[in-house]
């Protein structure tokens, strides 16, 4: 099995690792401009190999794991290097866009549109890790557009490491992704700030941070050359979500100047329900 990885960061590095420890006769070859990264995934142990595109005629898996914006011009590179069996993949947090930029590919059939739904906050070769996908759900979007023996052989892939496989249109997944992922790291970025700007006057903010406000800036720790194109590419379905966010802090604000702490129980009660949904999920 020869399995190439075009940006060997958490996503790609992770899958790769996954791969290797189910198919140890694979070698897997890296792709990528940032010569340091290629190094230190070899170094780690997440690829075998150097590789370019013109290797890809020779692929039997490609994972293209780089930011939305770079996967748009890419992807029809790569779809032009490959072989007639060669199955490509893009991993990232933006669907419609991708999808339409290879939509009229005369390789569309060798591609499969996905985003698995894990990571963490980290990025680069060393935030790859195993099992990352492990019960967790990998979205995918026209699939009818891709060959059905190809569909095959991604989604054996997928299931052989753990992912559970969802469908849905490209449109349907950036409004929901936006909600449930896009949103959760602007508000984290955004509270990091807050905290940030007063700690210059109140540096007892951070003396008594606790577990609470670690979880909940975490995602602070993104990568801002990851997620800036994400918002670019989503910025409608961001900015509705934004929207209905702020409504919803400016009416917890109203209620709290009003000393309406009835209001305010019946508020978060009423979101208390969310561990219901949570625990759901994770069945």
């Amino acid at each position: 099995m020869k399995v190439h990885v075009i940006g060997i960061g958490l996503i790609g590095g992770s899958m790769v690792l996954d791969i290797k420890s189910l198919h140890p006769d694979a070698t897997i070859y890296g792709i990528d401009n940032n010569k340091s990264h290629l190094a230190e995934a070899i170094a780690l142990g997440v690829v075998d190999q150097e590789a370019t595109f013109e290797d890809l005629a020779e692929a039997d898996f490609v994972i293209v794991s780089v930011p939305v914006d770079v996967a748009l011009t890419l992807l029809p590179k790569v779809l032009d290097a490959i072989g007639d069996n060669t199955i490509v993949f893009e991993v990232g947090s933006t669907k419609m866009p991708i999808c339409e930029a290879v939509a009229n590919h005369p390789r569309r059939r060798n591609f499969i549109a996905t985003h698995p739904i894990a990571g963490t906050e980290f990025s680069g070769p060393s935030a790859a890790i195993k099992n990352l996908f492990q019960g967790k759900t990998n979205i995918i979007c026209e699939v009818e557009k891709t060959t059905f023996k190809l569909q095959e052989k991604a989604l054996d892939l997928f299931k052989s490491i753990g992912m559970r496989i969802r469908y849905m249109d490209p449109k349907s997944h950036d409004k929901h992704i936006a909600y449930v992922s896009h949103l959760s790291h602007i508000s984290s970025f955004m509270l990091g700030k807050t905290v940030i700007n007063k700690e210059k006057d109140e540096q007892d903010i951070f003396d008594m941070a606790g577990s609470g406000f670690e979880s909940t800036v975490r995602l602070a720790k993104s990568s801002p050359a990851m997620w800036t194109p994400i918002f670019k590419q989503n910025k409608k379905q961001v900015v509705k979500t934004l929207e209905e966010y702020i409504s919803n802090l400016s009416k917890f604000k109203e209620l709290l100047e009003k000393d309406d702490y009835d209001a305010i129980f019946n508020e978060m009660q009423s979101v208390n329900r969310i561990k219901e949904i949570l625990n759901g999920m994770k069945k």
